[in-house]
């Protein structure tokens, strides 16, 4: 995940700085030291890195803070604060056209995920009662078009193509009389990429700017960039007047250090992040939830939206109702198991919960060794008969080694499938308020 290296050693910093009652201004140059290291080794620009150091410094060594109680946790707020704003300060939303179509015209080098992000912004609009229209205008990169009909059938959305004997800005004229045709409310130009900036491209971009008058222009960028992102992010704003960036591979195993520094150069907003392959994996960019999930203090509120969309409500009270009744059985212990798996890979679950990485000293998640371990619950659960998933108080000897032939298994993995359910169910009757109404989680803060 990107991040996770930058997140342990601002940790280390901040905790060096809670241990001491009282703090210095050399102490405080020592930790901006440290965490200048920590973003430089992030890939994050050199200017960016030296504007925000300026900027914690000048705030941190005032007397309010060097004086205060609690300084430690004075200068972890200035730095998040300050993170917050070098990320843009407030979510940046996409603008919609007066008129009846929307043309966003997306933008960035070979690469950087533009086409699989295209599809997946429109499959967001879809979602919010929008049709959208994917327009073909990558004439150049084998099998571009034929890669931008297989994720348009993927998120049901149509896709316009002319094949590659036309020009580019021909085929955007023409995709948008098609839009306004059938009714189409939002197009979608996803243009040619380059393996580097070069004319030719530039004048074709400008070209299909000027015909087709688009009311944003998204930049996306590969997260692995590095520092080099500012140079393409200053290029393209310059030759285009971009209005916004797309960072993708964020759950890679990536510096990140694009995310912070191209706001900051170009004074143009992130406005969605690629967090994953899945064409459901994009999300809306909010500075200061990044800014959280950077410092290790989590992201509750990503969390909550994304399990209200991953989440069946009338299960979810259903449930309810049979923890109130103590009438939780294996069938619902394995729905909950694979609704949780519904909202996004564990990794990115215990990163947005608040303490919850450092409480586990930062272990690695192997998410296929999680959903073998699904696999392997689910087979187990199946080869169990009704009365044996409702009560498993009955399993003796004999009915667990037929469960654990029936399932590919062995009798300690059965065992420890019930002794999960056991601690599963014992942890619900904990969260269970005196008049039978469910208690918050609580979260620890690491700050």
């Amino acid at each position: 995940m990107a991040f996770e290296s930058l997140t342990e050693k601002f940790q280390n910093v901040f905790k060096n700085l809670r241990s001491k009652g009282k703090l210095s201004e050399a102490d405080i140059k020592e930790a901006m030291r440290e965490v200048k290291l920590a973003l430089l080794e992030a890939d994050v620009n050199y200017k960016v890195v030296k504007d925000l150091i300026d900027n914690i410094k000048e705030k941190a060594v005032g007397e309010e803070v060097l004086g205060s109680l609690t300084p430690g946790q004075q200068v972890v707020k200035i730095v998040n604060d300050e993170l917050v704003k070098l990320m843009g300060s407030s979510q940046s939303k996409l603008t919609f056209a007066a008129s009846k179509v929307t043309v966003y015209m997306m933008v960035g080098l070979q690469g950087a995920g533009k086409t699989t992000t295209t599809g997946k912004l429109a499959a967001k609009l879809k979602a919010q009662g929008k049709k959208p229209l994917l327009v073909a205008c990558d004439i150049y990169r084998p099998a571009a078009i034929k890669q931008l009909q297989v994720v348009g059938e993927k998120v049901k959305v149509p896709v316009f193509s002319m094949g590659t004997e036309h020009n580019p800005v021909n085929i955007a004229k023409a995709g948008l009389n098609h839009a306004i045709a059938n009714g189409n409310d939002i197009v979608f130009i996803d243009t040619a990429g380059r393996l580097h900036i070069d004319d030719d491209l530039m004048k074709e971009l400008e070209d299909i700017k000027a015909e087709l008058k688009p009311q944003e222009i998204l930049l996306v960028i590969d997260a692995m960039t590095g520092q080099d992102a500012v140079n393409v992010a200053q290029t393209f704003d310059e030759k285009l007047g971009i209005d916004g960036f797309i960072i993708t591979k964020l759950d890679g195993d990536t510096r990140g250090g694009a995310a912070l520094s191209v706001t900051h150069m170009t004074k143009r907003p992130i406005k969605f992040v690629g967090m994953g392959e899945k064409l459901d994996e994009l999300e809306e960019f909010y500075p200061d939830r990044m800014a959280s999930r950077i410092l290790g203090m989590g992201d509750v509120l990503t969390l909550i939206e994304k399990a209200q969309l991953a989440i069946d409500h009338d299960k979810a009270a259903e449930l309810e109702q049979k923890i109130r009744k103590q009438d939780f059985d294996l069938d619902d212990f394995l729905d909950q198991m694979q609704q949780i798996k519904k909202i996004g890979p564990l990794g990115q679950i215990m990163n947005m919960i608040p303490g919850l990485n450092s409480q586990l000293g930062g272990a690695k998640i192997d998410e296929n060794q999680i959903g073998q371990g699904l696999k392997q619950t689910e087979a187990i659960i199946h080869s169990m008969t009704r009365k044996e998933r409702q009560n498993p108080a009955i399993l003796n000897g004999s009915r667990k080694q037929r469960i654990a032939k029936g399932s590919g298994t062995n009798v300690q993995e059965v065992n420890k499938l019930i002794k999960q359910f056991s601690m599963m169910k014992d942890m619900m009757k904990q969260f269970m308020g005196n008049k039978g109404k469910m208690m918050k989680m609580p979260f620890k803060m690491p700050f």
